[in-house]
């Protein structure tokens, strides 16, 4: 069996149909460039009775990428940019033919897919919103490698294509014929085929516009490429954005503009460059490593029980209509299910489904929703202050303030109105499931589902396993999961389960620099230099430093009921003297760290020198930001020991997706592996000493470190 299968008509149309054997979707492998080239050169030997050519799939998908298993393990970049532009010469070779060649989509394109329909003359996709186009290289520290930085520069112009490569896009059949990437539409296989034929036969001298003769890049001048007050701006806003974090950024940006200074095939030989210096890098094997083969392990339920059936639900409860609850509603009903959201009144339950309505016509407005889907949504949330409404539900979700008796409460008052074999959630942060499913009937049905604010937006759900969860159990909860479209990660029962604990080291190491006598400033700009998405202290302010006051006192009873001793942290101090003395809780009492005037800009309180002192001799940013993200590091650790988290998987999806752990890192057990174990126990040692024992590496660690091991391998 061929990788192409290769067929002429009467009329003289060649389909070559890309179908790689043994493989679910087609990618750039060795045997695929070997047949697309082999391909090729029986093109050219049949010229002359050939009138045309039809690239198409025989997958679902119409080619799905790079071979990213080989480029993980891509060591040496001369070879690299070898492989770039052995594929290039190829799809040059097709491309300047002189006959018409027509991309016949009929699945996704993505990355090199997307690439190879871009090196034809016309391209047909059908209209499918499943169907994704576009060039995402930058999401796993790529850059495009097979001329789609050149082509789509000469397609859209250097302005317009910039932030599709840039940003990574994937984008829909529609939107990609708005910007011209397609010729057409059709409504299945063989409209395809046909549109395909139609304009093979109507464009029998097909060139390329760069190929042809006077040629100038849109948008582009006889002294510039793009406007040069554009030209300036761009570089100085990805930095500041990304903070140099990103090679393929800083790559993509240059094979952008430098390509468009020079002619075709000399652009296309930057961007091999370009992609063989950050193809061979860490941070490109650390994308790669966690956000498409790690991801890809959590799409295809590594972490849910086997030989359980799949689950769906229709019918959900939800408790408490608070932020929270609200956004758990608002998921679930746009993804078809209905949603009873319960509060201790109708009116409270009514005002938080208006709520819903407003964000979702902010998202009409915007053009990300239909009218349509939003009535269909709301149509199917009902607000409610009667207990017994949630009857029949499959799952009924507690999402009230984080008081273990009050969701004592709650369950025992909803527990009763499960649908049969129903299961029952909760979506603490902190509190420990084995705990509040005390208070279940059936503890084996209970279970902890960590969403995280705002819900609409951020993709993670942390399912938390009690003491007596059954695998049923788990299992439901995460065909649940998966089918409002979030990705889980599966966690043992903890305080703070694996999430909140790793985040509360961020901010706890935030507190004890400004007990330290670190410029509060400093501290923000070195959590920012670092990857984070915002600084600690502001972090602290939007999540109320008042809860997590009481949080840390609830956690010191529950601590002295089970006999067990009491950490003390230079954090809690800080705190305290906040909460307690200064009477700044938080933004929403008014202020915390930060001071927000109305109408203008948050800025750091005026007051916090004075109740803080900075020191005079300030720390490197550097070192700061290594706390910062060893800290985290160590206690994902601690987790994998203490068998909380129980695969390096759910560790660094869980870190990027829930908490905002640097994306360039791959995640805290990657990040590890990149410096090497031996290195980063060193480095934690060395903090450990100068600022306090919390930072020595763990037991694991050390062992990793002793045995030349990886978290990730």
């Amino acid at each position: 069996m061929t990788a192409i299968a290769y067929a002429k008509d009467d009329q003289g149309i060649v389909t070559l149909t890309m179908d790689m054997p043994g493989q679910a979707a087609n990618t750039m492998t060795e045997t695929f460039r070997d047949a697309y080239r082999a391909a090729v050169e029986r093109i050219e030997q049949d010229r002359e009775s050939i009138i045309g050519v039809i690239l198409t799939s025989n997958k679902p998908t119409f080619f799905a990428g790079g071979d990213l298993k080989r480029l993980l393990a891509a060591d040496d970049a001369v070879a690299l940019f070898a492989r770039a532009e052995f594929a290039k010469a190829t799809m040059r070779r097709l491309e300047k033919l002189g006959k018409p060649v027509v991309a016949a989509i009929n699945g996704a394109a993505l990355g090199g897919g997307f690439e190879l329909a871009l090196a034809c003359h016309a391209r047909f996709a059908i209209n499918d919103e499943a169907l994704q186009l576009g060039l995402p290289e930058t999401s796993l520290g790529l850059i495009p490698g097979a001329g789609g930085i050149v082509r789509l520069v000469r397609m859209l112009g250097l302005e317009a294509a910039m932030p599709l490569i840039l940003d990574g896009a994937v984008f829909g059949p529609q939107r990609a014929l708005e910007l011209k990437l397609l010729n057409g539409l059709a409504r299945d296989k063989d409209e395809l085929l046909a549109n395909a034929r139609s304009w093979i036969l109507e464009n029998p001298e097909a060139v390329q516009p760069w190929d042809r003769k006077g040629f100038r890049i849109p948008g582009s001048t006889l002294t510039a490429a793009a406007p040069l007050a554009w030209l300036r701006t761009a570089p100085m806003l990805l930095m500041k954005k990304h903070r140099q974090r990103y090679p393929a950024l800083e790559a993509a940006m240059s094979a952008t503009v430098e390509g468009a200074a020079v002619d075709f095939d000399t652009a296309c030989r930057i961007e091999s460059r370009y992609l063989a210096n950050v193809g061979v890098g860490g941070v490109a094997k650390n994308m790669i490593r966690t956000f498409f083969f790690q991801m890809n392990d959590i799409k295809a339920g590594k972490g849910r029980p086997e030989g359980i059936p799949d689950a769906s639900f229709g019918r959900i409860g939800v408790l408490g209509a608070g932020l929270m609850g609200r956004g758990i509603a608002q998921v679930a009903a746009q993804r078809g299910i209905a949603v009873v959201l319960k509060d201790v009144t109708q009116e409270r339950a009514d005002q938080a489904k208006l709520k819903v309505a407003d964000v979702l016509q902010k998202q009409v407005e915007k053009g990300r929703l239909s009218a349509d889907r939003m009535s269909a949504a709301l149509a199917l949330v009902t607000p409610t202050g009667t207990t017994s409404d949630l009857a029949g539900s499959e799952l009924i979700i507690e999402a009230v303030f984080e008081d273990r008796e009050l969701k004592r409460s709650v369950t025992q008052e909803a527990e009763r109105y499960l649908a049969c074999g129903g299961i029952l959630a909760s979506n603490t942060s902190t509190l420990p499931i084995s705990g509040l499913a005390q208070a279940s009937a059936t503890p084996a049905n209970y279970i902890g589902l960590h969403f995280f604010s705002p819900v609409d937006r951020m993709p993670l759900v942390e399912i938390i396993r009690g003491a007596r969860t059954s695998a049923e159990t788990l299992a439901r909860a995460y065909d649940f999961v998966r089918q409002i479209k979030k990705t889980p990660i599966v966690v043992n029962d903890s305080r703070g389960f694996f999430t909140s604990r790793v985040f509360g080291t961020f901010t706890r190491e935030a507190g004890a620099m400004l007990a330290e006598g670190v410029d509060a400033g400093t501290i923000e700009n070195a959590a920012i230099w670092a990857g984070m998405p915002v600084g600690p202290l502001a972090v602290m302010d939007e999540t109320s430093l008042a809860l997590a006051w009481s949080v840390r006192l609830q956690t010191i009873a529950d601590l002295e009921a089970e006999g067990r001793p009491t950490t003390h942290h230079p954090h809690w101090a800080v705190v305290d003297r906040m909460v307690n003395v200064l009477k700044r809780p938080g933004r929403a009492g008014g202020g915390g760290f930060y001071e927000y005037p109305a109408g203008g800009k948050k800025r750091i309180w005026s007051g916090l020198r004075r109740e803080f002192p900075p020191s005079s001799r300030q720390p490197p940013l550097q070192e700061l930001s290594d706390r910062f993200l060893h800290i985290q590091a160590i206690e994902a650790v601690r987790c994998l020991e203490e068998n909380v988290v129980e695969s390096s998987r759910d560790a660094n999806i869980g870190a990027v997706l829930g908490i905002g752990y640097p994306r360039w890192t791959g995640g805290p057990l990657q990040y590890i592996d990149m410096i090497g174990a031996k290195n980063f126990a060193r480095r934690a040692s060395e903090l450990a000493a100068k600022c306090g024992d919390r930072l020595l590496p763990p037991r694991m660690l050390v062992q990793m470190a002793d045995g030349d091991g990886q978290f990730c391998a």
